[in-house]
């Protein structure tokens, strides 16, 4: 008897316990990661908000395993130190540090915190790893370039396109992190025998910065690759278009926007490779044995209506080359 009171007991409580087991389901970690940029916030934009539509594909969702702590400097890079220290101070799992200054607050901010670097730099110059192979530390990233900038590649593809040309306009952020930009860009101008003027924009008065390039009768514009130019690309379009400028930008989303050409990789793709290193250090991977990622391919891509809007005739053996025409 006492038997079957112990085993009518057992049953009750395996049925109890059926429905509870479907609730009981293990709870997925939330992941906290701080992203550090020297820009301006930039909500609801189509070409620069790809790192949260990058992390989705990867399988994170805000709200569900994945908390975005972002923080800009708004223009100002002495503040990226403090915004560092925050984001360390809020116990972040992983850090994403746009560009060199980024980069170095983060560095200075953790030394056990993985931080993946993105970004127009060269991390073994910067004292940012020992190598680009085995970093060795809390620090490896995905570079927009393979060695140094595109600069010296895009200066040589605005000179074929606009073959007469002596003085080209090289459009600057007011920001120390443009430094190796511009001394690429001044000696591809030097071997090439152009006049370069740098223009460097000011408390975003895009005005006055194409006043200035008007003034020093410019005759093309190499638009500097930063995330603050993305940010205000409609801008400098716009007013590239107005004076009549042959520009040409980093990536092709600014000549899908209407922009004459550009050099280099996909913003999406780029942040599709920084989202796969932080979904990696999520799942326990190490900085230090993951190898700074370098790109191998590259993009012309040319807006021939923006050519015919300004009346410049293409060369045909810069559309040869080109990787796509927007018609």
């Amino acid at each position: 008897m006492t038997s079957r009171r112990a085993w009518l007991a057992l049953a009750a409580v395996a049925a109890c316990a059926g429905p509870w087991r479907a609730f009981a389901q293990p709870v997925e970690r939330v992941y906290r990661l701080g992203v550090l940029r020297p820009s301006v916030p930039f909500p609801n934009d189509r070409v620069l908000d790809n790192l949260p539509r990058a992390l989705a594909e990867a399988g994170y969702a805000e709200g569900r395993n994945l908390v975005i702590d972002a923080r800009y400097a708004e223009g100002r890079t002495d503040a990226l130190p403090r915004l560092a220290r925050e984001i360390v101070d809020a116990r972040a799992d992983a850090i994403v540090a746009v560009g060199n200054a980024a980069a170095r607050a983060a560095k200075q901010a953790t030394s056990s915190i993985p931080i993946v670097v993105f970004g127009n730099l060269d991390p073994v110059a910067s004292g940012l790893v020992p190598n680009l192979a085995r970093p060795g530390g809390n620090v490896t990233g995905v570079l927009i370039a393979p060695e140094g900038t595109l600069a010296v590649k895009r200066l040589e593809l605005l000179k074929e396109t606009v073959p007469r040309v002596a003085r080209i306009a090289l459009l600057a952020p007011d920001d120390p992190g443009f430094a190796l930009q511009m001394q690429e860009t001044r000696g591809a101008a030097k071997a090439l025998g152009i006049e370069l003027t740098v223009v460097t924009v000011r408390g975003g008065d895009y005005e006055r910065a194409f006043a200035d390039i008007v003034a020093a009768r410019a005759g093309a514009l190499q638009v500097g690759a930063t995330t603050y130019f993305v940010v205000a690309r409609r801008q400098i379009i716009d007013l590239a278009a107005q004076h009549r400028l042959p520009a040409i930008y980093e990536w092709p989303e600014q000549v899908e926007d209407g922009g004459l050409m550009s050099y280099g990789g996909s913003l999406m793709e780029s942040y599709r490779r920084v989202a796969a290193y932080v979904d990696r250090i999520f799942k326990g991977a190490r900085p230090a044995e993951m190898p700074v990622e370098q790109p191998t391919k590259f993009r012309l891509v040319i807006n021939a209506r923006t050519a015919k809007a300004i009346g410049l005739t293409l060369p045909q053996s810069v559309l040869l080359r080109a990787d796509e025409v927007i018609q």
